[in-house]
């Protein structure tokens, strides 16, 4: 992988085995594919975020008035964009197999990983390798809630995600924020959801109050894992998902959140997931899109 296709031009680390970073970015276009004879919706999703990156080369040099620095600022942190995870369409078990021990290996290197996906069936494979680790709450971004049991006989399907989250017993808590319109979901998903003791945030509740309904049910200093659908953002500036719903949550309320979940909590993972290039509107999807994954990352690197 050359350093010109590597996000925002960071190192490349093509061999999980040799990595020497703090944070490692790595793409996992997909993990369960339940149309093997179409190509996966987010199979060039992880390659066009990182095209988007590189528009303007000088950018990671350049002041971001997002969050008042260059993205790596003063940091003395490593990161490693280490290309994508190569899958099967027809082998999903052996996809989340590979997943799986990828993810392990980048933990082993006390590295922390960030994925750029990919369906929103690739988070199981991922939290299932901190598995045995210090307890942590998963904080989902997303429209939907994801809690089938199953769909069609597929238990670690992208309709599952959460469902398969509140079994792993490294998972403290559950935080859904974002949430609206219908979906998946029907009234006794909800109530599994509520049995388990999620806190489900809608997109209205955080529009209206900002991001204090989800940051009080984390504990300052906590583990976290963070998960975003990128179908949790307004369709106005993310019209590239699969399930576009109108009141969606705009771009610095999320940028808000990561930065404030870096400043107070420590993040050990992040799934970017549900991102739809041929859905795209004018390359909008695409920049907001990066611009995401450019915050997490100066976060991370910051924090």
């Amino acid at each position: 992988m050359e350093k010109d296709n590597t996000f925002a031009g960071l190192t490349a680390c093509a061999d999980l085995g040799k990595l020497d970073a703090d944070i490692a970015l790595l793409g996992i276009p997909y993990a369960t594919h339940y149309q093997p004879q179409k190509p996966p919706h987010s199979l060039n999703a992880p390659q066009v975020i990182r095209r988007e990156s590189n528009r303007y080369p000088d950018d990671p040099l350049a002041w971001d008035f997002d969050y008042d620095g260059t993205l790596l600022g003063a940091s003395s942190k490593k990161i490693a964009d280490c290309d994508d995870l190569p899958g099967s369409q027809q082998d999903p078990a052996g996809n989340r197999a590979r997943i799986q021990d990828a993810i392990a290996t980048i933990l082993a290197k006390n590295a922390i990983p960030v994925i750029l996906g990919g369906d929103d069936s690739v988070p199981i494979p991922v939290m299932r390798a901190y598995s045995g680790s210090e307890s942590f709450t998963v904080l989902q971004l997303d429209a939907h809630i994801d809690w089938r049991d199953q769909v069609a006989g597929v238990r670690d399907g992208y309709s599952s995600t959460m469902r398969r989250a509140s079994e792993l017993g490294c998972v403290s808590g559950i935080i859904q924020a974002g949430i609206r319109g219908v979906g998946s979901a029907r009234s006794q998903e909800r109530q599994a959801a509520l049995d388990y003791g999620a806190h489900i945030i809608p997109a209205r509740t955080i529009m209206r109050e900002g991001i204090d309904p989800i940051l009080q049910h984390l504990q300052p200093g906590s583990c976290c894992f963070l998960t975003i659908d990128f179908d949790v953002l307004d369709p106005s500036i993310m019209p590239a998902v699969g399930a576009p719903t109108p009141g969606g949550l705009d771009y610095l309320t999320v940028i808000d959140l990561i930065h404030a979940l870096a400043a107070r909590n420590t993040i050990i993972g992040v799934c970017l997931v549900e991102f739809v290039p041929e859905a795209d509107l004018h390359n909008l999807g695409a920049i907001t899109a990066m611009r995401i994954v450019w915050n997490i990352l100066a976060a991370l690197a910051n924090n």
